[in-house]
């Protein structure tokens, strides 16, 4: 009995709470698309937006919001984010929360209608939640929850590919302190710096590489309309594309004019 309340208690409690970190003005919702797959994270090109569950990413035409495709595989666990990378939506996927750790992308190809699988990492450092690529590197950030917040890392690979590592960051301590437990859900580069989400605060944090040592700087906490989750940016807009997954809505935020 006491093991269920506790687990009733993980539950229903992150909802009630909201970041401890003091937050500048960020973005503000624009657009709200209603889907019941947006759950996980959310992405678009200029025609398409996509929605994603832990199962399923759905396709959806931009102007007039109608579903046109969904796509999964009869083995995906968890899908946690999707970055628009040569006309494909390039997915982390991991098997949480199973341990141990099994973590892989998945590439939805919307021309061919698929979801296949990409790479897979074979001793990854914990569960991929999101991948994204720069300057022809990748990034994916693997996450550790509760106790292990802590050992949440941030890998950068050799250009084009996946097999070589060329470094690893960590968190800072004021933003592992925010988590609640969860870790960071979401991210992408916006310049020389990182936005990060949180699992479900209306948060986003700004994070630099350092310019020695191993762990990324915070450079400020920012508002944004979407409870934590992966998100993408908005390459009509300029803005970012969220999700609500209480309101199962994919959100379309631009920047705060203020």
């Amino acid at each position: 009995m006491h093991a269920l309340i506790l687990v009733l208690l993980i539950a229903v409690t992150p909802e009630a709470t909201s970041s401890s970190l003091p937050r500048a003005p960020g973005w503000t919702t624009s657009r709200l698309l209603a889907s019941p797959h947006a759950t996980q994270a959310a992405a678009g090109d200029r025609e398409s937006v996509y929605a994603i569950s832990s199962t399923t990413v759905a396709r959806y035409d931009r102007a007039t919001g109608c579903l046109t495709a969904t796509v999964t595989s009869p083995d995906t666990k968890h899908l946690n984010s999707g970055f628009l990378y040569a006309g494909k939506v390039w997915c982390a996927h991991s098997n949480y929360p199973a341990v141990p750790h099994e973590s892989d992308i998945r590439v939805y190809d919307p021309t061919a209608g698929t979801l296949t699988v990409h790479h897979v990492f074979p001793d990854p450092p914990g569960s991929l939640v999101w991948c994204v690529q720069r300057d022809g590197c990748w990034w994916c950030c693997f996450a550790r929850y509760g106790d292990e917040n802590a050992r949440t890392v941030l890998v950068e690979y050799e250009p084009g590919s996946f097999d070589h590592e060329r470094r690893r960051f960590t968190f800072p301590m004021e933003i592992i302190a925010d988590w609640d437990g969860m870790s960071g859900s979401g991210g992408i580069w916006e310049g020389d710096t990182l936005l990060v989400s949180h699992h479900h605060f209306r948060v986003l944090y700004r994070l630099r590489l350092p310019k020695t040592g191993g762990t990324l700087e915070l450079v400020e906490a920012l508002h944004c309309p979407f409870p934590g989750q992966g998100f993408a940016t908005d390459p009509v807009t300029g803005g970012l594309i969220g999700i609500d997954r209480t309101r199962r809505a994919v959100v379309f935020a631009d920047r705060d004019a203020n």
